[in-house]
Formats: structure tokens, sequence, C-alpha cells
């Protein structure tokens, strides 16, 4: 088992990563077994998220989110100007990572972030509103996954 810190999503229908205490596990247990961890994670009534099999089929996956998912799939947290948090930060550093300036990385949703998002979404023909919602997240994360460390990147 291995817990996972800042994250970055991968493409469609792959398992998703998130901030704060998340855990990956059983990856060396039977299908069986998964599935009574699974039940056991979702029964314990500790963790916000347990990953469907159909998702994570060799591991179960299980995790305390903050905020309702920008996506009604679930995913990260909707964000906008006045929110905070580590995924303000995950916000922070791919924005900065693909070269739209945050004004550093203080997981404060601020007018430079802000403006940094609606700058974003311009580019990538969404409704520039500054709100991080379910599409932003999507191109956000397909735009930055595979990128590499860059001095912006937080592990």
């Amino acid at each position: 088992m291995h817990s996972k810190g800042l994250g970055k999503v991968g493409h469609t229908g792959q398992s998703q990563h998130y901030a704060g205490t998340a855990f990956d596990a059983g990856q060396n247990i039977s299908n069986n077994e998964r599935t009574i961890m699974r039940n056991k994670a979702i029964s314990s009534g500790v963790w916000s998220f347990v990953e469907p099999a159909s998702l994570t089929p060799t591991w179960v996956h299980f995790d305390r989110r903050s905020g309702p998912p920008a996506c009604s799939a679930g995913g990260y947290p909707l964000l906008r100007q006045g929110s905070r948090g580590n995924y303000v930060l995950i916000l922070q550093d791919s924005l900065n990572n693909l070269g739209y300036r945050t004004g550093g990385l203080d997981g404060l949703f601020g007018p430079t972030t802000a403006n940094s998002v609606r700058a974003y979404q311009t580019y990538k023909g969404l409704t520039a509103d500054g709100i991080v919602g379910c599409n932003t997240w999507n191109a956000l994360m397909r735009d930055v996954v595979g990128r590499g460390r860059t001095s912006s990147t937080i592990d």
C-alpha cells in the first residue's frame, strides 16, 4: 500500500489521484480479496470515495476528498476565486507548468490565478469564466500529463 500526495489526472477513464489522503492498495492479492477490501473501505465510512473495480481492476483506490466534484463522475472539486487548499495548488502548478503564471504556489485562488484560468480557458475554446469545472479540469490535465518536471512541479 502506498499513499499519494499531489498528483495528476490521466486520460479519460484512467484512475485519478488526489491531494490529501489517498491510497492504492491490494496490487498483490486476488480479485476476491480486492472485492473484500473495497467493500470494507466503503462500509467503514472513513473514505469519501472508493473507486469502482471497473476503473481500478488490479488494485483498490480510496481517498478523502473535499468539496463537491467538478464532474458528475467525480474527480477534482469545482474551484473559483476564493477557493483555498491543495486542489488550488494542483491548479496553480498545472497552469504554471503550461506557461500561465499564477503568481506562485500558495494554494489561494486569487485574482492572478483567476486571470490565468481565464487565459487558459480562452486558449482552449472553453467558456472563459475563471471557474475551474469539469471541462477546464479535463483539458488542463490532458495538457499537463507527461510534460515532466519543471521549476514549478510539486511532487
